[in-house]
């Protein structure tokens, strides 16, 4: 069988080898028609009007390149007119790969290529000539330069420099869309045949896609392609030379071509109805739950927008879109309440926020779904009929005064039962107490408004069956004013009257305060006391603006006379009920120069008799402090001696005296001191607790039980009689006020005897009184602690 190949590769080279041989005989007759021919003896080539003729010149030899055979391909043949044949011209060849791609016989003149050529390497090769006379060396011929071209053969197949490649085109696209454009590079020569003539052809990838033979443009070619359905698909594109003929040189690409979304699916939700639940103490914001309606398509074309359309609950609920624009978010808009309505129906519509006109016939881009809210019950805290209360209380209202009624109930359904108290930390004062049961707020102490016109406390209200549960409210409570405090003097004043002074002399201007605050402002008014009316000395101008002056009636006041005088003031409010006080103005009489400038208010000591001098006054003032002296010696080595202790038979004492030196034991020890005491009571030592005597009879205080309250009706009164017990300044808070409680042997209060403190030399600490009530507030207020906040009962 004829090798195809092998046969146009022969006729290709025989061609080149005609072209060859015409191109040399045209050169030889073009150049023997314009030189002209010089003999071989002549030996002056170079004289003038003569050339000589170069046969062996060429322009340019062809050879193929990619030479397999064996042998050494010839390539030209150099030859001189001059060359007879007996050897005498020697060739010599130079120039680009001479002597290592190319050789030539210096004999002949024979040019042979001993190297495989390849065009892609190297198109041409320039390359010099030259005839030399082989004896004498010199050149017969001028050097002459001529190409040798490497002819192109189809050795090289089409290459995709790039590949593989990557490409997309939106889905849906109509046939013809062109998806991208290939270029195959052929390394072969372009201009010569058909090796570099490249044809595109596709070998994967139909029916979805098609390539222009020529171009290289990769289309589509099948309508309706989904994404959803498929989105990556792979192409393979072939590239030919010889213009695709048969025994061409071909290379492949791989083309990854990638579907783009379009917005061409609606939305759907996956359910038509949704149950959700939340409880009902969720606070406003709270997420309730989310829905999504899916959309096939993704990215912007996927992005949703949430809306409540209708629905008994689109006023109480919210829907908002989550970050990824997928997700309706549910949230409470109101605050809920089971008692009032437990369930809510929402309408909830999800459409897409982007649309593509090409495919709005395949709408409508939204769907619609229901949403059931059920609101889960939970146990509440008691809640007040009044978010805040403000009460307005004068300040001379009676102890147990009910003043405010509060009211709260269990917002639940069981409606369990309330029960009232005062946080204390409100109230530390202990002014107000309010009823268990009702809720009535009334006072527990007096209240002054010039001490504390401002009360805010805080009520709570607490389940009976869930004492976990607590409501509050702020109840501000106004103490009005009344007018219970007298005015007095605004300071203390202490003037002074010259011994020169006149009838009817200025000498102090006194103003008053009031701790009242009367809504008319205040007005005071100024006289003398009804007992110093008729002073003979002084008197008082009241100028009728809250000031009053004291003037001088009478002059020739002297120090010896009588150097102070106390001037009782009387001064009223203009208030009601009127409050009235008496005040002392301290005048000194003072020694004055002319202008009335004080220079001496004390009193001149009496002149020394004549006959006493002084040096006999120091004499006696020295004598008197001696003696003094000595005295206190004489009592501080008597006080220092120890005296024996009397018997009974030295001194019976009967008087009926008890020294308060044993503190005994409290109200549990019956036996409040030892008899013997009153036999021989120096044996009573301070600070020395009695062990020898026990009591003879238990005490029986531990049996006798607590009083119990009565009806709520006498709160009031006990109230008050508690207050008026804590407030009586006559109340001994000694250990022989018994009281009808039962201390015990346990109790934190010890004794309370203030006897026992003298004899520690130690300061004590009586912090703890202001913590044991009521009845131990005396004893707190002698003993200097503040006064302790005053439990209820």
């Amino acid at each position: 069988m004829i090798d195809i190949d092998q046969l146009k590769r022969g006729l290709c080279l025989g061609l080149i080898v005609l072209l060859h041989l015409l191109s040399t005989q045209a050169e030889s007759l073009a150049e023997k028609g314009k030189l002209s021919v010089k003999t071989s003896t002549q030996t002056d080539w170079t004289e003038p009007h003569n050339r000589v003729k170069r046969g062996w010149v060429w322009n340019q030899f062809f050879v193929l390149e990619e030479y397999t055979g064996l042998e050494p391909l010839y390539v030209g043949k150099l030859h001189s007119d001059m060359d007879k044949g007996d050897g005498s011209i020697k060739y010599i060849l130079s120039g680009e790969g001479a002597g290592t791609m190319f050789t030539i016989d210096d004999n002949t003149g024979d040019i042979h290529a001993i190297q495989r050529l390849d065009r892609e390497e190297k198109a041409q090769y320039i390359l010099r000539a030259q005839a030399l006379h082989r004896q004498t060396g010199k050149p017969l011929e001028p050097e002459s330069e001529f190409i040798v071209k490497i002819q192109d053969i189809n050795d090289n197949e089409p290459k995709f420099l790039d590949g593989p490649y990557t490409a997309s085109v939106p889905e849906m696209s109509v046939i013809g869309t062109s998806v991208m454009q290939l270029t195959a590079t052929d390394a072969d020569d372009p201009t010569y045949g058909n090796s570099a003539r490249v044809v595109y052809s596709i070998l994967q990838g139909q029916p979805y896609f098609s390539v222009e033979p020529r171009t290289g443009i990769i289309r589509v070619s099948l309508p309706n392609m989904d994404r959803e359905a498929k989105e990556h698909y792979e192409v393979i594109i072939q590239a030919k030379d010889m213009g695709g003929q048969l025994g061409g040189l071909a290379g492949t690409t791989t083309v990854n071509v990638t579907l783009e979304d379009v917005n061409d699916n609606p939305p759907r939700f996956a359910q038509k109805l949704y149950q959700m639940s939340v409880p009902e103490s969720a606070p406003v914001g709270s997420i309730v739950g989310r829905v999504q309606a899916k959309d096939l398509d993704e990215g912007i074309n996927a992005e949703m927008r949430y809306a409540i359309i209708d629905g008994d609950g689109r006023d109480t609920f919210d829907i908002s879109t989550d970050p990824t624009n997928q997700f309706g978010i549910i949230s409470i808009r109101k605050k809920l309440d089971f008692e009032s309505k437990r369930s809510f129906t929402l309408k909830v519509e999800g459409a897409n926020t982007y649309l593509d006109p090409r495919f709005l016939n395949r709408g409508p881009f939204s769907d619609v779904t229901i949403i059931h809210v059920s609101v889960e019950d939970v146990d509440e805290p008691p809640q007040f009929d009044s978010p805040h209360y403000f009460v307005e209380v004068p300040e001379d209202v009676e102890i147990g005064t009910v003043f405010q009624t509060v009211s709260a109930k269990d917002p639940d359904v069981a409606n369990n039962t309330v029960r009232y108290s005062i946080e204390r930390k409100s109230d530390p004062g202990r002014y107000f107490y309010i009823d268990i049961t009702s809720g009535a707020l009334m006072t527990a102490r007096p209240l002054d408004r010039e001490e504390l016109s401002w009360h805010n406390i805080t009520v709570l209200a607490m389940e009976m069956n869930n004492p976990t549960q607590i409501g509050s409210v702020s109840v501000t409570i106004k103490v009005l004013d009344v007018n219970d405090n007298p005015p007095e003097l605004a300071k203390y004043y202490e003037a002074f009257v010259c011994e020169n002074a006149k009838a009817g002399q200025l000498i102090q201007t006194v103003t008053a305060v009031d701790l009242d605050d009367p809504l008319g402002g205040q007005h005071f008014y100024y006289s003398l006391a009804p007992e110093a009316a008729n002073n003979p000395n002084f008197t008082l101008r009241d100028n009728q603006d809250n000031t009053a002056w004291i003037l001088t009636r009478r002059g020739g006041f002297t120090q010896k006379e009588q150097s102070i005088y106390h001037l009782p003031i009387f001064i009223t409010d203009g208030d009601q009920p009127m409050q009235s006080s008496t005040s002392t103005l301290t005048i000194r009489v003072c020694s004055c120069d002319s202008d009335g400038n004080v220079m001496s208010c004390t009193a001149e000591a009496y002149t020394l008799p004549v006959s006493l001098s002084r040096g006999a006054l120091i004499a006696i003032l020295a004598c008197i402090f001696v003696l003094l002296v000595m005295i206190l010696l004489i009592l501080s080595l008597r006080s220092q001696r120890k005296k024996p202790y009397l018997s009974d038979e030295e001194e019976n004492v009967h008087e009926n005296i008890v020294r308060y030196d044993d503190e005994g034991g409290g109200e549990e020890d019956t036996e409040a001191f030892d008899i013997a005491a009153m036999w021989n009571p120096r044996e009573v030592h301070l600070g020395k607790i009695r062990q020898d005597m026990l009591p003879e009879i238990e005490s029986l205080s531990r049996y006798v039980p607590q009083t119990c309250m009565g009806d709520s009706n006498v709160h009031g009164y006990v109230l008050a009689k508690l207050y008026e017990a804590d407030a009586d300044p006559c109340a001994p808070p000694y250990d022989s006020l018994q009281t009808y409680a039962y201390e015990g042997e346990g109790s934190v209060a010890e004794s309370l005897s203030s006897l026992q403190s003298v004899t520690s030399n130690t300061d004590h600490e009586y912090d703890y009184l202001s913590d044991w009530g009521p009845r131990f507030k005396k004893l707190a207020e002698m003993y200097g602690v503040m006064e302790a906040n005053n439990p209820l009962w």
